[in-house]
């Protein structure tokens, strides 16, 4: 049997394109990628990915054109807040017209939950009955908070001397970027002609006292975690200078992070990859250098 075509979105990226680097190193059948900017990616290209330049925000017959002779096709969300349910409406329509025979698409935790706190949920959400709607089989991939967004705010703990936060008593199962990449990469090849959804996490629920725990043993200084309420935190950021729409899209989290919303460890990643997912402990032990670099020099 032929070895299936994949076609990986948002190509240009830092999730899809990590994706793109697991999978020329391991898929033996036909790799694609679309993005906005072929030109950034001639290394991907050199090594046997296919580029095809296109946009979310084509319509659906160009998107169809992009996705010709796909098999499996994973729709890494875009960051378009406020118009990323059309743009993946399109390019699931783009799928189906396509003729592609499974897809994929990274979500976030509990994203059926309708009481869930987290503002970009309704969005995923929408898109995730899109997709239930298309008829066509498809992996539901719900990320949990990346490990990743821990470095500046806890950088700013170390800076600071504390770590505030919103988050009660509450933790989220964070999970690396990497681990996401990986099991995107492995859902993608798999396939299939039924739908499944997993979420996706680390090995554990953290909480901001335990987070602060980790970076007090891992710097040497006692960095305590002192809990603000949700309008003190984005008072707090707005004060700080960020516009008060992302203050409210951050607070979102920690919210969901007080409420349990995020507290969900599964095994998924080890079952799609074989290997297990990266520790919150030993994700920061791995990238101590950035975690002690001072914020205004991180960015």
């Amino acid at each position: 049997m032929a070895h299936p075509t994949l076609l990986v979105t948002g190509a240009s990226g830092h999730l899809g394109r990590r994706v793109l680097d697991l999978l020329a190193g391991s898929h033996p059948g036909r790799l694609l990628a679309t993005t906005r900017s072929p030109g950034k990616l001639a290394d991907l290209a050199a090594r046997g990915v296919e580029l095809r330049a296109s946009s979310f925000d084509d319509d659906v017959a160009a998107q169809a054109a992009a996705f010709a002779g796909a098999d499996h096709v994973l729709i890494i969300s875009t960051d378009a807040i406020g118009q990323r349910a059309e743009q993946h409406r399109r390019a699931i329509a783009a799928a189906k017209q396509a003729g592609v025979r499974h897809i994929v698409y990274t979500s976030v935790t509990r994203a059926d939950d309708v009481t869930s706190p987290l503002l970009v949920t309704p969005e995923h959400r929408t898109t995730e009955e899109a997709l239930a709607q298309s008829g066509v089989a498809h992996t539901l991939l719900r990320n949990n908070w990346y490990t990743d967004y821990l470095l500046p705010p806890l950088a700013q703990a170390l800076s600071s001397g504390s770590l505030v936060a919103a988050g009660g008593q509450g933790g989220a199962a964070y999970v690396t970027r990497d681990d996401c990449a990986r099991a995107a990469a492995a859902a993608l090849a798999q396939g299939g002609s039924s739908s499944r959804t997993l979420e996706i996490s680390g090995p554990a629920v953290v909480t901001y006292a335990e987070l602060a725990a980790i970076v007090s043993e891992l710097t040497g200084r006692t960095i305590p975690y002192v809990p603000v309420t949700a309008d003190q935190l984005t008072r707090g950021m707005i004060g700080a200078g960020l516009p008060p729409a992302i203050a409210e899209l951050l607070v979102s989290f920690h919210v969901a992070v007080d409420r349990g919303t995020l507290a969900l460890a599964t095994s998924a990643v080890a079952d799609l990859t074989g290997r297990p997912p990266t520790s919150v402990r030993d994700f920061l032990v791995a990238n101590r250098a950035a975690l002690t670099t001072p914020p205004a020099a991180a960015h």
